[in-house]
């Protein structure tokens, strides 16, 4: 007697399992289209939000004098200037804070510390996977620029590090104006890197 073995179960659920995977698949490009278009229009949104507050800021002391270079606190979510790194290609708006929303559309200035312009020491955050990509090719004497309603002040990079994410001391306030950049570490880390990559610049009058 022959008896005849049917697969049928077995491909039924291979085929469940390549519809399931197949949706993960469309929905995770889906996703990242969102994800990645939101940023563009956030990013174009603020740049010419920016540009509007420039003209208004020269309008102002053209017609009144200059002011005395100082503004309120800013609140989270507000619009703090532009940071460029140009032998890197890095050009991104500022906000404050460093909340989910402020990091993924952007980068963000770290409450607490010092703005561009005061005594101290200036921090900016970002993702590594987006705006801060480059830093991991960044070396000393790199200049970068925050350009803000007050002015356009420049820094000179002189080193980098990595930390942990509780060594918070490297966003002390120096003698000097500084600057530091903070991303995670590794950066082609997959899943929630565990080290902080850190950038030190100081403010270049030159």
């Amino acid at each position: 007697m022959t008896v005849a073995v049917t697969h049928a179960p077995l491909e039924t659920l291979l085929r469940w399992i390549q519809r399931v995977l197949l949706a993960s698949a469309v929905s995770a490009l889906l996703y990242c289209g969102f994800v990645l278009t939101d940023v563009s229009i956030s990013q174009n949104k603020q740049r010419r939000q920016f540009d509007w507050l420039l003209t208004g800021h020269r309008e102002t002391n053209a017609e009144a004098g200059p002011t005395a270079g100082s503004h309120p606190p800013p609140a989270i979510g507000d619009l703090i200037g532009r940071i460029e790194i140009p032998r890197l290609g890095v050009s991104a708006m500022v906000t404050e804070g460093t909340s989910i929303m402020v990091l993924r559309r952007g980068v963000g200035h770290i409450s607490g510390t010092a703005l561009p312009g005061q005594p101290g020491n200036v921090g900016i955050s970002g993702h590594r996977d987006t705006f801060f990509r480059p830093l991991r090719n960044i070396r000393s004497k790199d200049l970068i620029t925050l350009t803000t309603v007050l002015g356009k002040y420049r820094y000179q990079v002189v080193s980098t590090t990595i930390v942990s994410p509780s060594q918070v001391s490297v966003l002390d306030p120096g003698k000097s104006e500084m600057l530091t950049l903070v991303t995670c570490y590794p950066f082609y880390f997959i899943g929630s890197a565990p080290n902080r990559f850190i950038v030190f610049a100081v403010r270049n009058r030159g």
